[in-house]
């Protein structure tokens, strides 16, 4: 295997034994110094644990402040699995290394190889255990209380690490957004109509999302986004339904929204599966949790009330 794979260990790990190989010593969390950062109802949380995550979220492809999601991410793990402990749901260490060996298994690693990857990556095969532990127990808490699912993300992980079955299958999007900004002040009257007309106009002559930008060259106030690659799980709620019933090469109807007259053009679209059907399910899009059921909110939201938590 040579280095061009490596970046195919965010889509799934089926390429970490890619790591296994690389020359030099890894430079993990566990060479830090270890401080105490938050403590959560008296349960630590150090810097190293911190760092452990946020070399998880590069694995992820996750942007932004990663020291800040990291933090976030941990300190409801922690309320999640004291809230566990409290009533008796924690999954046993037996369930949690069966699922790690299944994942190792399916991503076409030993457990050996999966350690040894997520070693040199800086997350460590226990950190990646306790993430699976929270994955596991909180749907099923969320469903003792109330009836009903944790949060579809986490449950679709829960149900991933617990199956032997081969990774589902999805569709892949390669997206840009093209927004004809229309400021507040004029959205009333004959301007709306007529950027409305403008991003027609763009949509009928769109070839290609590579000319995109020389297209919109010379307009006025209008902004290109190249939104990358979005799974068909993770698509908006607002554009999903037109997302998908555009092929390849075209765009969406324009809409009006809140920034001015808008359309996606649909760069490619493309049935993935096992590895990158697998990076679904570790990836966040936008904020960590957003996807949570409001039982799982609520439920999150009564521990955080009455919990003590100091960051330092």
């Amino acid at each position: 295997m040579n280095s061009t794979t490596v970046s195919r260990f965010a889509r799934g790990l089926f390429a970490a034994v890619v790591a296994v190989s690389l020359a030099g010593p890894a430079v993990t969390a566990a060479h830090a110094e270890s401080e105490i950062k938050i403590v959560v109802n008296k349960q630590a949380i150090t810097s190293v644990d911190i760092a452990r995550r946020a070399a998880f979220l590069r694995l992820q492809r996750q942007k932004g402040n990663l020291q800040q999601k990291a933090r976030e991410q941990l300190t409801e793990e922690a309320l999640k699995m004291q809230e566990a402990r409290r009533v008796g749901a924690v999954i046993p260490d037996s369930q949690v290394d069966a699922s790690f060996q299944r994942f190792a298994s399916n991503n076409k690693m030993s457990t050996q190889q999966l350690t040894q990857v997520l070693a040199q990556a800086g997350v460590t095969a226990g950190h990646f255990k306790d993430y699976i532990r929270v994955q596991m127990t909180w749907p099923r808490m969320v469903q003792a209380r109330y009836g009903s699912d944790g949060s579809s993300t986490q449950d679709l992980v829960s149900k991933m690490l617990e199956s032997g079955e081969s990774k589902p299958s999805t569709t892949e999007y390669i997206l840009q957004q093209v927004i004809f900004v229309v400021p507040q002040s004029k959205r009333s009257g004959s301007y709306l109509g007529a950027r409305q007309r403008e991003a027609e106009r763009m949509r009928a002559q769109f070839s290609n999302c590579g000319a995109t930008h020389d297209m919109v060259k010379g307009l006025t106030d209008v902004t290109v986004r190249d939104l990358g690659r979005v799974l068909q799980p993770q698509l908006p709620g607002d554009w999903k339904a037109a997302i998908e019933g555009t092929s390849s090469g075209g765009t969406t109807k324009s809409r009006k929204t809140d920034r001015g007259i808008e359309f996606i053009a649909v760069c490619s679209a493309k049935t993935v599966s096992d590895d990158v059907a697998a990076a679904m399910v570790f990836q966040a899009e936008g904020d960590n949790g957003a996807s949570d059921s409001a039982d799982a909110e609520k439920y999150l939201d009564e521990l955080r009330s009455r919990a003590v938590i100091s960051n330092r």
